[in-house]
């Protein structure tokens, strides 16, 4: 395995493209189909949200089985790369089918399964690329910054990807087209340019990171083959870790606080904000200098302060500055509607927001890695792909949760399908600012208690990896043969 003087910077790049397919694919999914099937093919909120909620229910169950079988799938392409390579095909298909149902899928109950089928398929064979993916970063390095170092390459291409995307689709296309966003035929040209990106990075990052194979951990020899007793059996050790049940919990809280925001982005700025696509488009300004303090800060913070203070600081920060335009809103203390002083004041708080998420992302991958270190101390067993399962998980049901709770949130208030920016009552305004103002901060305020009850620190961690030192160089004194 590498040690932090060799993961070298091209390693880190390999590995961090990859995180650029994978938020292409969600950004299609997260920031435009849910729109496209409630305001252009007139699919129920509601019904909109159950969709993705089934699919989160397959999620629990796919996930954790590929982590499982990646920490214990026997190669000569190793134990992740193999899935890795096999997922770019499913996903371009259930993509292509999610934003082309045929003409024959035009009433409410056939449009339903359709969205729910291909959402499954979707996020299923994202599962392929991503746990094993993320498990092969944990492997990269032992040093506690050093891995810190390489998760926020991860980050930094999760938002590079979610940034072509955003560019190309509100500056390119829908800026050109009559309706922009609420046009069908826009949805088209993004679609096949997404498919690219996510081919070239997915297939970029497996290729590139492949030498790294004959370095990485092995599988657990512990005689037991891949199978759903071995799966309980993997699940049960890993939730009965509480600083990775304290992170699963924060993991879950702050995956409804950035579902929720996610899926409502849209209708904020189209029928709450009412910008321009133009206007929409410049507002990835506060992502890249967010998620550039965030890249550049992550792993000073945690040499200085330490994994759980930089974790509770910035999910406190994400959760009160990704409400605050809107709040300010309520209050009648932003610019008007439309204007680019509006522009730059959403930029503005939302550039403390990025940064706060990012740091946040980063930390939280981090500290997943220190939990698989504690673990196989405990249980002898290197389980990074069941861990970070759980992170792919809320990935991807950040916004199916959102889509669930926006989705019964928008139903309760009575938000129109096929509904015209401008037109909407003051009062559906006020509540549509409510749903992604307060109501959406009080779940990453929940994430904060448990992330404050997270336990592994810069010492501890110390005295984790000493220790496995010592068990390692007992275990291969003893497979030593004796001499004569």
């Amino acid at each position: 395995m590498s040690s932090p003087e060799t993961v070298s910077m091209r390693t880190k790049l390999a590995f961090g493209v990859g995180a650029s397919g994978e938020a292409a694919t969600l950004w299609m999914f997260n920031a435009l189909s849910f729109f496209f099937y409630n305001q252009i093919l007139g699919l129920p909120a509601h019904l909109a949200g159950l969709a993705t909620t089934i699919a989160i229910v397959f999620d629990a169950i796919t996930d954790p089985i590929m982590g499982s079988i990646s920490d214990r799938f026997r190669s000569k392409y190793g134990r992740r790369h193999p899935f890795m390579f096999a997922a770019p095909g499913p996903i371009l298909i259930a993509l292509f089918f999610i934003f082309n149902p045929p003409d024959f899928v035009n009433t409410t109950l056939q449009l339903f399964a359709w969205y729910t089928f291909f959402t499954v398929l979707l996020r299923a064979s994202l599962t392929l690329f991503t746990v094993p993916h993320l498990a092969l970063g944990a492997e990269l390095s032992d040093d506690y910054l050093e891995r810190s170092k390489v998760m926020s390459y991860n980050v930094l291409f999760i938002y590079i990807g979610g940034a072509l995307m955003h560019i190309f689709a509100w500056f390119i296309i829908f800026n050109n087209f009559e309706e922009g966003q609420r046009n069908i035929d826009a949805y088209t040209p993004i679609l096949i340019y997404a498919s690219a990106l996510i081919v070239f990075c997915l297939v970029s990052s497996s290729w590139f990171t492949k030498d790294q194979i004959p370095h990485l951990k092995k599988p657990p020899n512990d005689g037991e083959k891949i199978g759903f007793i071995r799966l309980i059996k993997d699940m049960r050790g890993a939730l009965s870790n509480k600083n990775y049940l304290n992170l699963l919990l924060g993991l879950f809280f702050l995956s409804v606080l950035i579902g929720t925001h996610e899926t409502l982005s849209i209708y904020m700025v189209t029928f709450f904000w009412e910008l321009t696509p133009n206007q929409i488009g410049f507002l990835i300004i506060n992502n890249l200098f967010g998620y550039a303090a965030g890249f550049a800060l992550a792993e000073k913070l945690h040499g200085r302060f330490d994994k759980r203070a930089t974790i509770v600081t910035t999910c406190l920060a994400l959760s009160i500055f990704w409400s605050s335009a809107v709040i300010l809103r309520l209050f009648d203390l932003a610019p008007q509607n439309s204007t680019w002083e509006l522009v730059v004041f959403i930029i503005f708080l939302g550039s403390f927001s990025s940064a706060s998420g990012a740091i946040l992302n980063i930390s939280v991958m981090s500290a997943l890695a220190d939990i698989a270190d504690e673990n196989e101390l405990k249980t002898g067993l290197r389980q990074e792909g069941i861990f970070y399962s759980a992170r792919a998980f809320f990935g991807k049901a950040s916004n199916g949760i959102g889509h669930l709770v926006a989705g019964f949130a928008l139903t309760y208030i009575g938000f129109p399908e096929n509904a015209v920016p401008g037109e909407l009552s003051s009062e559906m305004i006020f509540n549509l600012g409510i749903l992604d103002g307060p109501f959406a901060m009080i779940w990453g305020l929940i994430a904060v208690i448990f992330y404050y009850r997270y336990g592994i620190n810069k010492k501890y961690h110390a005295r984790i990896q000493e220790q496995l030192k010592i068990k390692r160089s007992s275990q291969n004194s003893s497979n030593q043969p004796e001499s004569v």
